[in-house]
This record gives structure tokens, C-alpha cells and sequence, in this order.
């Protein structure tokens, strides 16, 4: 868990926001009994998750990729290549969305802004981060290196078949301001 309690209730607000905004068909699937909060869902979101990542190209078709998802600070941190077509589309527009769905178990979709990084402090701390995760610096993997990304979450649902079953981690959390 990487979040601070402040970036806890950043979330949390902005998980009650996004619900308040859907629409009745989202809500009767989504119900208060199926929500996560906050502090279940960065405590389930740890490590890596699979996400499927949309991006939109430059006829405004949608483009759909997996990533290796990280959940930090309240928000979705993912690599890949600064030649692939999702790093292309989410600089030239940076509106995206992004899942994660473990079967029926857990759904997490995200609506957001791309923030691109390649160079510059928070681009060395990510580095430190994906380099500690996998065991090796994917600056040194095959390829033409790596750029970082994140999602400005402007809309996060997420729901479990169980949700009363989904732990909420008491353990103090991180301190440092977000990266």
C-alpha cells in the first residue's frame, strides 16, 4: 500500500463522486452492498494487475491494450515502450480509460486524463519503483526503453460479488507525498 491517508480520502471522495454521478442501470449492478471503498480497494490493489488500458486515436476510434497496472497513490502508474501506439495517442490525447476485472470477484474501471513521463524526477522515481518490482531496470530491457505513465482519475467505480468480504488494511500508510 502506497497511499497516504490523505490520498485515501482524495479517493474515497472521489470513488462517492463518480457513484453519485451514474446512472440507474450502473447503480442497480453497483449497489452500496457490492461498493469498495477507498482503503479495501488500495488494499486489494496491490502489486501488479492486469489492465486493460483504451486510448483513442487520432479518427477518434477507441484502441484497446493490456499493461501491467500498479496502483500507487490513488492512482494507475503503467510502462510501455515510447514507440507503442498507446504512448502515441495518450500524448496527443491524453483522455483515457482503464479496467481491471478479476472474473466476477472484483471490477475496477477508471476514467481519466494520461500523464506521460520520459525524463525528470518522477520518471527516475517510477524507474526506482519497476526496477525494485521486477528485479531489473526496464530502461535495460530489449527495446527502445521505457516511458511512464499515469491516469488522473476523473471517475473510479469499483464493486466485488463480496465486498463485505474484502479486508481493509489498518497498517499505517505511506508518508511521502505522492510521486
Amino acid at each position: 500500500m502506497h497511499e497516504t491517508e490523505e490520498e485515501i480520502a482524495d479517493l474515497q471522495r472521489l470513488l462517492d463522486a463518480s457513484i453519485g454521478r451514474a446512472n440507474s442501470h450502473l447503480t442497480g449492478i453497483v449497489s452500496d452492498e457490492s461498493r469498495l471503498d477507498a482503503r479495501q480497494l488500495v488494499t486489494e490493489l496491490t502489486g501488479m494487475k492486469v489492465l486493460v488500458l483504451a486510448t483513442v486515436t487520432a479518427a477518434g476510434e477507441p484502441r484497446t491494450s493490456c499493461v501491467d497496472g500498479h496502483f500507487r497513490h490513488g492512482r494507475w502508474l503503467f510502462g510501455t515502450a515510447p514507440t507503442a501506439a498507446k504512448a502515441k495517442h495518450m500524448l496527443a490525447r491524453p483522455a483515457v480509460s482503464a479496467t481491471h476485472v478479476d472474473g466476477e470477484r472484483i471490477g475496477v474501471f477508471t476514467h481519466g486524463k494520461a500523464h506521460v513521463v520520459s525524463e525528470g524526477p518522477e520518471f527516475e522515481d517510477y524507474n526506482a519503483y519497476f526496477t525494485e518490482y521486477y528485479g531489473s531496470d526496464p530502461q535495460a530491457w530489449d527495446g527502445p526503453g521505457v516511458v511512464y505513465a499515469t491516469i488522473e482519475p476523473s471517475w473510479m467505480v469499483a464493486y466485488a460479488a463480496e465486498a463485505s468480504t474484502f479486508p481493509r488494511d489498518s497498517a499505517p500508510t505511506a508518508q511521502s507525498a505522492p510521486s
